[in-house]
């Protein structure tokens, strides 16, 4: 069974970054499409950033420019680099894996932009 751990969440003030890392394990990650959540409280998960097995990025319109998805097939890890960080990017952020009808989740890292 695969599973998914994310890890650097924190907090940061505005205008700070972070990076956001999801390791994958049980034969999860070569093939599949990679992907970013965000749930802030009292919303609804919305996609933050996808990427494909062969590097495709899609992002959400109000991170591009300052958030980075990329992946390591070496380690089975996909990364978020974070900057420019604003208040209203304050959310638990999950990292998914998806590949046909199969999907895995993780189990959310905190990310707090407050000053």
């Amino acid at each position: 069974q695969g599973q998914l751990v994310e890890s650097g969440g924190g907090l940061v003030q505005p205008g700070g970054s972070l990076r956001l890392s999801c390791a994958a394990s049980g034969n999860i990650f070569g093939i599949y499409t990679m992907g970013w959540y965000r749930q802030a409280p009292e919303k609804q998960r919305e996609l933050v950033a996808t990427i494909t097995s062969r590097g495709t990025t899609n992002y959400l319109d109000s991170v591009k420019g300052r958030f980075t998805i990329s992946r390591d097939n070496a380690k089975n890890t996909v990364y978020l680099q974070m900057n420019g960080l604003k208040t209203e990017d304050t959310a638990v952020y999950y990292c998914k894996a998806q590949r046909a009808t199969v999907t895995y989740w993780g189990q959310g890292t905190q990310v707090t932009v407050s000053s």
